[in-house]
């Protein structure tokens, strides 16, 4: 990796490219690979080499967050992405559907480690059993935000297909007006529809 990585960053300065953002993500969760805090450790050594402006940003479940190794290396970059959808884990495996254990509230205690330096990622859809709207998630999802305090929060909603039927999408406006409480005590929110 560190050598493919290299490689790239290398043609795209020569070729004058211009780099903002390193991001981890995809259709896997980065934080499994079991060599993840040295590929942290790498990236960080060669955009500083090669561009010492540009970000590295990690997205990631946050179901590794309370793996010390995998913390620190989360604290390394620019943009720790922590993904919370669901204020419990009823209501997650509801939307997610977690393979394995998911326990909420050791994500939450994981990012409240992180004071405050990360942002937080959140879908807002319905679906026949699950509404980001209701009371039952919107409410106490809220007082998670307060409880952890991320120095940003992305809200969106479903942008391609899924594989899961019935499930909608909600307007821009409309998550808008659903987190506007928290905008309103100052929370930097970022939406997304």
């Amino acid at each position: 990796m560190r050598s493919a990585l290299e490689d790239k960053l290398q043609e795209c300065l020569l070729a004058g490219t211009p780099i903002d953002s390193i991001t981890f993500s995809g259709d896997g969760e980065p934080t499994l690979n079991p060599e993840f805090p040295r590929i942290i450790r790498d990236t960080l050594m060669l955009r500083d080499a090669f561009y010492p402006g540009a970000k590295v940003s990690v997205l990631t479940n946050a179901t590794r967050i309370g793996r010390p190794e995998v913390f620190e290396a989360l604290r390394m970059v620019d943009n720790p992405i922590l993904k919370l959808d669901a204020p419990s884990a009823e209501l997650a495996a509801r939307i997610n559907r977690p393979a394995g254990s998911y326990n909420v509230e050791d994500i939450v205690a994981g990012m409240e480690r992180f004071e405050g330096n990360f942002v937080m990622q959140t879908m807002f859809l319905r679906s026949e059993d699950f509404d980001s709207a209701s009371p039952e998630v919107l409410l106490p999802w809220m007082d998670i935000v307060r409880r952890v305090h991320p120095r940003e929060i992305m809200v969106y909603t479903i942008d391609r297909p899924t594989p899961a039927t019935g499930l909608q999408k909600y307007t821009e406006a409309d998550m808008r007006s659903l987190v506007q409480p928290l905008i309103d005590e100052g929370y930097n929110i970022q939406i997304k529809g």
